[in-house]
C-alpha cells in the first residue's frame, strides 16, 4: 500500500510528490571542464522540461571490478570541484559516501548524500548519512529484495534522516546480468518516501574485468519504470560514452538526453490525465 511523503528540499530543488524528479550527471568525476559541461547542459534540459534536478557525480569510485580501474580524484579533490559546480552553475550537487571518515567532509558540500547499493546495509554509514541533516538517497542493494529495503529505510528514519529517497537499481540474476522487478516500485512506495529509478545502472552487466551493460535497453525501462509510477529518475549521461572512464557501456549519450527525458515525461503526463478523468463525476 502506498503511503504519503512530504516534500523534500535538496538545496535549490525541491523534490515533491505527483512531480517527476532528475538526478543526473556523468558517473565519476573526470575533469572539471566536462563535469561543468554536463552540470549546464542538463540544468538547461530540465529547466525547460519543468523537472527538479540535482547534480550527480562520483569523486571515488570503490566498487570497481579490477584494482587497475579509474577511481576518481578522491575525496579532497572532487569535494572541492563539486563545491565549484554548485556555485558556478547554480545547481544543488550529489555523490556516494563510501565510508563513515568521510561523511563529515561530504555534508559540507553535498545537498544529497547517497548511500551506494553496495553498502546499503552498512548500518553505521547509514546511521552517520542520517545525522548530517543532509537529505539521503539510498540506492537498492542488487541483492536485496525490495520488501528489505524498508529497514535501511528505518535504520536512517531512527536515526534523525531530515529527507529519504529510495532507489530501484536492478536485482543479480545468475552471473553477470540484473533485471528489475517493477513490483519494487509499488512495493517500496509502502515506505512512505520517494522511489526514484536507476534507469543506468539496472542496464549493467557486472562480473567482468570491466563492467559491462546494454545501454539500448535504458529507454524500454525508463519508460516501464515512469509507467509504474516512479517519483523521480536517476540517469547516468556523458557527453562521449564511448570514452568514459567508468561505465562507458552504460551512461547515456548527453546530446540525447532531452528526447529521451521528453518520452518518458509524454508517459508522466497520460497517466496524470488518466487519473483526472477517473476522478471526475460520473
Amino acid at each position: 500500500m502506498k503511503r504519503a511523503w512530504t516534500p523534500i528540499s535538496v538545496g535549490p530543488a525541491r523534490i515533491e510528490p505527483g512531480r517527476l524528479s532528475l538526478i543526473a550527471g556523468p558517473c565519476s568525476l573526470e575533469d572539471p571542464g566536462m563535469a561543468e559541461e554536463v552540470a549546464r547542459e542538463v540544468k538547461r534540459i530540465a529547466a525547460e522540461l519543468k523537472l527538479p534536478f540535482v547534480f550527480k557525480a562520483s569523486y571515488a569510485k570503490a566498487n570497481r571490478s579490477a584494482g587497475e580501474s579509474y577511481r576518481g580524484p578522491g575525496v579532497r579533490e572532487g569535494l572541492r570541484e563539486l563545491r565549484k559546480i554548485r556555485e558556478s552553475v547554480g545547481v544543488p550537487v550529489t555523490s556516494d559516501v563510501h565510508e563513515t571518515s568521510e561523511v563529515e567532509e561530504a555534508a559540507e558540500v553535498l545537498d544529497l548524500i547517497q548511500v551506494p547499493a553496495f553498502l546499503c546495509r552498512q548500518t553505521a554509514l547509514v546511521e552517520a548519512v542520517a545525522r548530517t541533516g543532509k537529505p539521503v538517497h539510498l540506492k537498492k542493494g542488487q541483492f536485496l529484495a525490495p520488501a528489505s529495503m524498508e529497514r535501511v529505510v528505518d535504520k536512517a528514519r531512527n536515526a534523525g534522516a531530515s529527507g529519504i529517497i529510495v532507489t530501484e537499481r536492478g536485482t543479480m540474476f545468475g552471473y553477470g546480468d540484473l533485471v528489475v522487478d517493477f513490483r519494487g516500485i509499488e512495493i517500496m512506495k509502502g515506505f512512505g518516501c520517494p522511489v526514484f529509478f536507476d534507469a543506468t545502472h539496472s542496464v549493467q552487466r557486472p562480473g567482468g574485468r570491466e563492467t559491462g551493460g546494454q545501454r539500448e535497453f535504458i529507454p524500454v525501462l525508463g519508460r516501464a519504470a515512469v509507467a509504474a509510477g516512479v517519483d523521480g529518475i536517476f540517469i547516468e549521461t556523458h557527453p562521449d560514452p564511448a570514452r568514459a572512464r567508468s561505465d562507458r557501456e552504460s551512461q547515456w549519450p548527453l546530446s540525447e538526453l532531452r528526447s529521451l527525458l521528453s518520452s518518458w515525461i509524454k508517459i508522466r503526463q497520460s497517466l496524470a490525465d488518466e487519473s483526472l478523468v477517473g476522478a471526475r463525476p460520473a
